[in-house]
């Protein structure tokens, strides 16, 4: 056999654009609804010190198979160490043999962003020019990113409980050459914006329903489990809510599941999959004052969709280190 391909984070940076990232997730969230990719629901194995998530799927159109591992041990930011770190495992799914072992983290933020875009590229007006993110970490410059692939933002309104975060963010953004700065409050942030990003891990609402206009576009794609959510209520109920699976957010997402539980809403309220969308099945946005909602828990097809194209541009170019196992 030859040899495994190693790619870093930095090998990753290099290998594939956020624009090249969008292309390829659309076309994996349009197979993931016709039912072309085998996924099962993601494991989750504790251990003594945290637990850890597994998700394989196995995407035949992009002839690729992928394993994706999450670890998350929050006692690790005593040691010096990430809290969170993942890995993808790329399969040769003719032969079953390792392809490549890529870093997760970098690949996980690119494709999530990657989703985001997708989704504002079918549910946000045509004409939104004010982004504004909820949540400073890791993920937020990729959904800055993504979306600023899609519709022409002008201006990024941040709003972090860091404010350390907040101002960092901007400064990054603002070397893109967009405007950007740190907003004094979360409801300054999203009153303003024709586009809102929430990527927090909030356990109660991060914003209410009365801060958002006519004509929003919102993605919430932070996921802290059944019982916790970033969206109120009154956001869900006022929204066209589009999601990436039927399925996984009726497992895993409070933000949906806690007003099905509080009696505000059913499962009928989930308007469609993006891949119904994607495919001309359902229309996305129908009005300029519609607000709409993309709530993603994550798939694991985006990470194989990335994955298989990360490790074909990689191979042109001559990245990452090739080892035998």
């Amino acid at each position: 056999m030859s040899g495994v391909l190693v790619l870093s984070r930095r090998d990753l940076e290099k290998a594939v654009s956020m624009r090249e990232a969008i292309e390829a997730v659309e076309k994996a969230f349009l197979a993931l609804y016709r039912g072309e990719v085998k996924q099962p629901l993601r494991s989750i194995v504790e251990a003594a010190g945290g637990y850890v998530l597994n998700m394989p799927c196995y995407y035949p159109a992009a002839k690729s198979f992928t394993v994706k591992t999450v670890s998350v041990f929050e006692e690790n930011l005593r040691r010096g160490l990430p809290t969170i770190f993942a890995t993808v495992l790329l399969i040769d799914p003719e032969t079953g043999m390792p392809l490549a072992v890529m870093e997760g983290g970098y690949l996980t933020a690119l494709r999530t962003g990657a989703a985001t875009g997708v989704a504002t590229k079918y549910l946000a007006r045509e004409d939104s020019e004010v982004l504004a993110i909820v949540g400073a970490g890791f993920q937020a410059p990729f959904q800055a990113k993504a979306v600023m692939e899609v519709r022409g933002i002008r201006r990024v309104l941040i709003y972090d409980i860091s404010r350390e975060r907040s101002e960092g963010l901007a400064e990054e953004l603002r070397r893109l050459g967009v405007e950007a700065r740190a907003a004094g409050s979360c409801r300054e942030a999203v009153e303003q914006a024709d586009v809102v990003v929430l990527a927090t891990t909030a356990r109660e609402p991060a914003i209410s329903g009365d801060w958002v206009k006519p004509g929003t576009h919102l993605n919430s794609i932070g996921w802290m489990g059944t019982d916790a959510r970033e969206l109120d209520t009154k956001t869900v109920l006022m929204s066209k809510l589009v999601v990436d699976s039927r399925e996984a957010v009726l497992a895993e997402s409070g933000d949906i599941l806690i007003p099905i539980r509080e009696g505000a809403m059913s499962e009928e309220h989930i308007y469609a999959e993006i891949g119904e969308v994607i495919a001309g099945e359902k229309p996305g946005r129908e009005s300029e004052r519609e607000v709409t909602l993309w709530k993603s828990v994550g798939q694991a097809v985006q990470d194989a969709a990335v994955a298989k194209l990360a490790y074909e541009r990689a191979a042109e170019a001559k990245l990452g280190v090739e080892v035998e196992l």
